[in-house]
């Protein structure tokens, strides 16, 4: 067991974004790009390992947003007229953040994205090294049934799709000696709102099917996967400071607990009071890790460490404490552009985790 963890991206230095952007543009060099990208992983991996924590990611640097692996290297997506509105909010309030692009085509996939983000990290890091693979679920957005039922005539096919390249990545990732995958589910914790069930259930995505057909869909992507320790992340959205959904794990635990069994560790959101409490994680399977994402990635101010040790004090009144773990309650960068915090509010978060973990496990 790991006790002190990131959950996967990082914030993107300012020279890999002008990189990115000099690339899109046609001025810059498609080798020129990968040995600025490589210098960025160098860079993120050195800050986690300084920081403390006891497992390392290559900080999706490769990526523009979390989902890369089903989304920047398959066929079958592109930009849209006619955006997705999606339903989000920030400190100032409720909003509607229109996402551009759609399944437009069969997924397919071109390259794998985590067998390069893989190989190179492994070479660098000198922690425990996890890969983040994301949900097919989160192809929930992609959904447009204005574009996507000429080629897929239910969400669920979609998503099945989007498993067997996921399957394929993990796959792939084992077979290069990958000792920890983290499979990216924000979209179960989203369903706790009423507003993103509507939204959902409007669509054709029921949250019963979501929570039913949808996580046996995701358990699928990992089941029979051997040697390797399996992580599934849950929040309510972490996008640029922004989030999708209130409330607490009680109406999706039952289902999340006996259906994604294939999973060892479960990272779970927990950085405020839109998380609910704790009693969930006591249907938490015997066997299993529960990692407390106590520390936020989504503003600068600093938990004082006595508060997130007596959080940890009052989770573990419902889950062995010797099965704990402390993380970020989410990536620094879920996208291109990140979260609100600088990157020296990123390394003293990360610091934070190490040394609460440090105070309460030793």
């Amino acid at each position: 067991m790991y006790r002190a963890e990131v959950v996967g991206s990082m914030l993107r230095p300012s020279y890999l974004i002008e990189a990115r952007n000099a690339l899109e543009a046609g001025t810059l060099s498609a080798a020129e790009f990968k040995r600025i990208e490589d210098r960025a992983v160098d860079q993120v991996i050195a800050v986690q390992e300084a920081s403390g924590v006891e497992v390392v990611t290559d900080g999706e640097m490769r990526r523009f947003m979390f989902m890369g692996p089903i989304t920047e290297t398959v066929e079958g997506i592109e930009v849209v007229e006619h955006g997705n509105p999606m339903p989000w909010a920030n400190p100032e309030g409720e909003l509607d953040w229109v996402l551009e692009t759609a399944v437009t085509g069969p997924l397919r996939k071109k390259r794998s994205l985590v067998a390069e983000e893989y190989s190179y990290a492994r070479a660098r890091a000198r922690t425990p090294l996890k890969v983040t693979v994301p949900s097919p679920l989160m192809l929930f957005g992609l959904w447009n049934p204005r574009y996507t039922t000429a080629v897929y005539q239910d969400a669920f096919e979609m998503f099945a799709a989007g498993a067997e390249i996921g399957r394929s990545e993990i796959e792939e990732l084992v077979a290069l000696g990958c000792e920890y995958i983290q499979v990216d589910a924000p979209e179960l914790a989203t369903l706790v709102d009423p507003r993103v069930r509507e939204w959902a259930e409007e669509r054709g995505m029921p949250p019963e099917r979501m929570l039913t057909e949808g996580i046996d869909i995701i358990n699928s992507m990992v089941d029979g996967i051997t040697g390797v320790r399996l992580a599934i992340h849950l929040c309510r959205g972490n996008n640029a400071g922004m989030w999708m959904a209130s409330g607490g794990y009680d109406m999706i635990a039952e289902a999340l607990f006996k259906r994604a069994h294939a999973f060892d560790a479960y990272l779970l959101e927990y950085d405020d009071e839109r998380s609910g409490s704790f009693d969930p994680i006591a249907q938490a399977p015997d066997a299993s890790q529960v990692v407390l994402g106590l520390v936020s990635t989504k503003r600068p101010e600093d938990e004082s460490r006595e508060a997130i040790a007596g959080r940890i004090d009052d989770a573990a009144r419902r889950f062995p404490r010797e099965q704990l773990g402390v993380s970020t309650q989410c990536g620094f960068a879920s996208v291109v552009f990140g979260n609100p915090i600088t990157q020296e509010d990123q390394e003293r978060k990360l610091r934070l985790v190490a040394e609460v973990a440090e105070t309460v496990w030793g």
